[in-house]
């Protein structure tokens, strides 16, 4: 099993910045890619960003591309979402997410963060 913990939202105005981050525990993570999703009121969930534990620079969604950055601190087994220049539109409960590479689907989830960006 796998826990994952996400923190850091909260209510910021237009153009400014939030980190979020995701605690995980348990199984070991080599093997493991993070991911950050978001849902806003009304609408699905949507992908945001990944990051493998073993290595790499990251994936991001099109909306978030130049703005987000993923990263991770292996000793502190957390991994982080640098929000910068945020908009309106980026308001949204964030969620950290955890699968074994090579997965379809996320099989571990945190409870969720709330990121509010006022205009």
């Amino acid at each position: 099993q796998v826990q994952v913990v996400a923190s850091g939202g909260g209510l910021v105005q237009a153009g400014g910045s939030l980190r979020l981050s995701c605690a995980a525990s348990g199984r070991t993570f080599s093997t493991y890619l993070m991911g950050w999703f978001r849902q806003a009121p009304g609408k699905e969930r949507e992908f945001v960003a990944a990051i493998r534990w073993s290595g790499g620079s990251g994936s991001y969604a099109d909306s978030v591309k130049g703005r987000f950055t993923i990263s991770r601190d292996n000793a502190k087994n957390t991994v982080y979402l640098q929000m910068n220049s945020l908009k309106p539109e980026d308001t949204a409960v964030y969620y950290c997410a955890a699968k074994l590479v090579g997965r379809l689907d996320y099989d571990y989830w945190g409870q969720g963060t709330q990121v509010t960006v006022s205009s």
